[in-house]
């Protein structure tokens, strides 16, 4: 049997173990589900959430039941935020059509988008999914270098497309990766026990560059998630991404900077997440944040890169810069400026951050806080002597969170045993409360004699 997949079945409902204890109405709409669509497709939790509404962040489900939702950044600037919805109405009445068309809007957004990131970045495309957009980067990224050989992280994924899946360790051993992927071990700074991680994480890319050799493969890019989430979240310590992406370039590679989760604002620091880091990419990929839950997705790129495709290759996406995708995608990011989420996401980040981190010293099972903005990873452990992951721990608090204290979160990590904490930008200071106080609540029923000391 194929090992299961991290991100998609770590945390998910499974008719064959947990559907005798749903209740009737639940019971019903799974069964629906399982007989109507695919068996592909997850849901999360041992016992699924019928979600009806909601509003920044938070959600309510079809009880009437309230919600705080630590884990969306589909919604990224919060749900159902007004001014998408009414930029995204104001332009259905209008017009929507596909880019073989003049359009102002599509031309409008692109200038904005650019002027955020480096001078070097002068060249869009767009797309519907974050799968479409790093697809199309590794096409771009090989008919540059002249190459095949894309280096990714351990557990990292970056899309369900054939290119993007065989790229994609994340989905399991049921999902083959292609001949000329090679990983690389994801910088765990808090396993590490060298002396430079900078140091150590190029000579790992070099490592799996020097392998595609040997086999006759030569090298195409280095495609990286700057906050490595699906690795367990990996935001540290800025800047150790220079001497890889250094690596990547002297072997004549592309460096694919997936922003997909990073990006936008969310790791408080700068709009992109790589910019903690201080690299320019050669491409730049995003999703799901762009449009607050309308699918757009967009490949921002040097122009001398993009060129050794576009002069070649002709590239057309029906829906991909469609006129009302383009007015939510503009919308979100005149939000993100005239509510300073960038800031936002900084100044809260560091209070939760630090609210958590006072679970650690209480706690013998919390191993790890660390993070970027609104974008935390939470480690559960055995024991801190020996840092050994603790699935169990993490599957059931995520799972006391909802039922007792109605926080949604999930877990990352090659082992399930990260809580990814990743609001909607919305989330503010008040939240906190909810959340730390959820957490600590359900850390002592689960763990009981399992405390390091008491808050002082």
């Amino acid at each position: 049997m194929a090992i299961r997949s991290t991100i998609m079945d770590t945390n998910s409902f499974r008719a064959d173990e947990n559907a005798q204890a749903l209740d009737p109405k639940t019971y019903t709409l799974t069964t629906k589900r399982e007989k109507l669509l695919s068996d592909s497709y997850r849901l999360f939790y041992r016992k699924p959430v019928h979600l009806v509404a909601g509003k920044g962040q938070y959600l309510w489900d079809d009880d009437g039941k309230k919600y705080l939702d630590v884990y969306n950044n589909v919604a990224s600037i919060g749900h159902c935020h007004p001014a998408v919805i009414e930029a995204v109405n104001a332009q259905m009445q209008k017009l929507n059509t596909h880019t073989r068309y003049l359009h102002e809007t599509i031309l409008d957004y692109t200038e904005n988008l650019l002027a955020t990131a480096p001078a070097e970045i002068n060249k869009a495309m767009y797309m519907c999914t974050g799968s479409e957009a790093n697809d199309l980067a590794i096409r771009i990224a090989r008919e540059y270098s002249g190459g095949t050989g894309i280096i990714v992280t351990q557990e990292s994924y970056h899309g369900t497309s054939d290119l993007t899946s065989g790229c994609s360790p994340a989905l399991g051993s049921g999902q083959p990766l292609a001949a000329t992927t090679r990983l690389v071990p994801a910088p765990d700074l808090y396993r590490f026990d060298g002396e430079n991680l900078s140091d150590w994480f190029a000579d790992q890319i070099q490592l799996q560059i020097d392998d595609m050799k040997r086999n006759g493969i030569k090298f195409a890019g280095f495609l990286a998630d700057s906050i490595f989430s699906s690795d367990g979240v990996m935001p540290n310590p800025p800047g150790f991404l220079q001497k890889a992406i250094d690596t990547v370039h002297a072997n004549g590679g592309v460096f694919i900077a997936d922003e997909v989760q990073p990006g936008f604002a969310r790791t408080g620091d700068s709009f992109w997440g790589f910019g903690r880091h201080g690299v320019t990419p050669d491409i730049i990929t995003t999703g799901k944040p762009m449009g607050n839950g309308i699918p757009v997705s967009g490949l921002l790129a040097k122009s001398d890169v993009m060129a050794a495709f576009s002069d070649n290759i002709p590239y057309f996406n029906t829906f991909g810069g469609n006129p009302v995708s383009m007015a939510a995608a503009q919308a979100v990011l005149k939000v993100i400026e005239e509510e300073q989420l960038q800031n936002h996401a900084k100044q809260v980040g560091v209070l939760l951050q630090a609210e958590l981190k006072m679970l650690v010293n209480k706690y013998e099972c919390v191993g790890d806080v660390r993070g970027a903005g609104l974008f935390i990873g939470f480690e559960l452990v055995k024991d801190k002597y020996s840092k050994a992951p603790n699935k169990e721990l993490a599957l059931n608090l995520i799972e006391m969170l909802r039922v007792e204290h109605q926080v949604l979160t999930s877990v990352a990590g090659p082992y399930g045993n990260v809580l990814k904490l990743r609001p909607p930008l919305a989330f503010q200071a008040h939240d906190i409360d909810w959340l730390v106080g959820a957490l600590d609540q359900s850390l002592q029923k689960l763990t009981l004699h399992n405390k390091v000391s008491d808050f002082t």
